[in-house]
């Protein structure tokens, strides 16, 4: 009789140093998808005449449909295993990326993004919940480390290689490589995982609630939907109908939740999960944190590109000091934690708020004349201050969970990630775009900076509140 995986015990195998990177290859690929594709957005345009609509559609329906499946991803590598999971959703990623480079026209690409966006939601709740069962101490300690920094470069190494990838037009293929190159990556990451991936489960599989899936799907829509699609689409009445419709969704969701809770069921999202201090508060950190940092990733590349007329390259360029300082924070973070503990967090926040500022500063001095010298300053120092807070951040979310709950957690928080990338992109986007007529293109870049300054004060405020032990 077969023995059925379950969580790790100390006489079970650790995660192998391969095992490590492969899964964490695994987190890279979906983040860099969000972000590779901010560079490529002209390209399509010009060579499928997609239009602003479909453009958003093709971002939009990527961040939507990992946003609203990723609880369900991990609910499931929970139940039937998180290694099969993790190759089932690796497999559908190269699939759905050849999809993507072969796409024919623009209806076929933003079918073939939210098919790729779903298959990220079956890959990724399986990367922390694997590291959560496998490992132990220290050794979890260095890994929830390395995921927070490869999280973090990843979002940036997204537009870096999209620039690269465009610029260089390999066979005549444009943009068109941005997503083909994902194929290999995919078949790579299959192989390394079938042989160094071990397979866990929860020692206490739930069934799927099928009543919270619907409810928190229909939830997330009917907010992310319309804030990505509505500026472009010139707010017609459906955007304003499903906003309204927000709030009766979440109520709802939240209503079934505690009804299954109370009778003994295993719902989605389980209230007592949420109970956790370091969780709550660090979910609720998160948000503004996500939020400002993508909101600036986007509107960076609209104003290097079209504003100070920088090519691909030389605008991935602009981005090479935030993700150069940001590997060396990163790994400085676990030795930073266990002295200072999570005032780490507030520490960096602090220093990304200087990082912004400066920016902003080189914005109104030297525009429209600014360059990569004037900008890197306050780009590195961003990049630092948040390599200071996204990978503690992580460790603090997850440190309370159990391990038969690693992919539920795991899942929750990623969640609240994508869900505030896609609000930043929305939000902060929609609002750069839409000063650009009045107020031009540096006045606009830097009223939305000081809305970024505002959320990043949120998120040192936020940050008192985390409890101050080392994670």
């Amino acid at each position: 009789m077969p023995v059925r995986p379950r969580e790790r015990t100390s006489a079970a195998p650790e995660l192998s140093p391969l095992g490590l990177f492969t899964v964490l290859l695994g987190a890279a690929l979906p983040l860099i998808d969000f972000f590779i594709v901010n560079v490529a957005l002209p390209a399509i345009d010009q060579d499928l005449q997609a239009g602003p609509a479909l453009l958003e559609l093709v971002v939009a329906g990527y961040g939507v449909a990992y946003a609203v499946l990723l609880v369900l991803g991990g609910r499931l590598g929970d139940t039937v295993g998180r290694r099969r999971l993790f190759l089932t959703g690796m497999a559908a990623f190269g699939l759905t990326s050849l999809a993507c480079g072969l796409a024919p026209d623009t209806w076929t690409l933003v079918g073939a993004r939210v098919a790729q966006g779903a298959a990220a939601a079956l890959m990724l709740p399986q990367v922390l919940a694997t590291i959560q069962s496998t490992t132990q101490g220290p050794r979890k300690a260095r890994a929830m480390g390395l995921y927070g920094a490869t999280t973090g470069l990843s979002m940036v190494a997204g537009q870096i290689l999209g620039g690269v990838l465009v610029a260089a037009d390999i066979a005549g293929m444009s943009w068109r490589s941005v997503f083909l190159v994902n194929v290999p990556v995919a078949l790579l990451g299959l192989i390394l995982a079938a042989r160094s991936v071990p397979e866990t489960r929860s020692a206490q599989p739930a069934s799927v609630d099928v009543p919270g899936t619907l409810l928190l799907a229909a939830s997330l829509i009917t907010l992310l939907l319309p804030l990505t699609e509505g500026r472009a689409a010139g707010w017609p009445v459906w955007t304003w109908v499903m906003l309204t419709l927000f709030p009766v969704s979440v109520a709802a969701f939240c209503r079934v939740e505690l009804r299954a809770d109370r009778a003994g069921r295993t719902p989605l999202v389980p209230p007592s999960l949420l109970q956790s201090v370091p969780l709550r508060r660090g979910l609720a950190l998160l948000l503004p944190l996500m939020l400002g940092f993508s909101g600036f990733m986007f509107v960076f590349a609209v104003v290097l590109q079209q504003g100070l007329r920088m090519g691909p390259v030389e605008a991935g360029l602009a981005l090479m000091p935030m993700a150069v300082v940001f590997f060396f924070g990163s790994l400085a973070g676990p030795r930073l934690t266990a002295r200072f503990g999570s005032r780490v967090v507030s520490a960096g926040g602090l220093i990304q708020a200087v990082g912004v500022a400066l920016v902003a500063g080189a914005v109104w001095r030297n525009w429209p004349g600014l360059g990569i010298a004037e900008l890197a300053p306050g780009v590195a120092l961003a990049g630092l201050g948040q390599s200071l807070q996204q990978p503690v951040l992580f460790r603090i979310v997850l440190s309370d969970v159990p391990a038969h709950r690693a992919g539920v957690g795991s899942g929750v928080m990623i969640t609240t990630q994508q869900s505030a990338l896609a609000l930043g992109v929305a939000t902060l986007g929609s609002l750069f775009l839409a000063l650009l007529p009045g107020s031009g293109m540096r006045d606009a870049l830097l009223i939305t900076l000081l809305v970024q300054l505002g959320m990043v004060a949120l998120t040192v405020l936020l940050s008192l509140r985390l409890p101050r032990k080392a994670v």
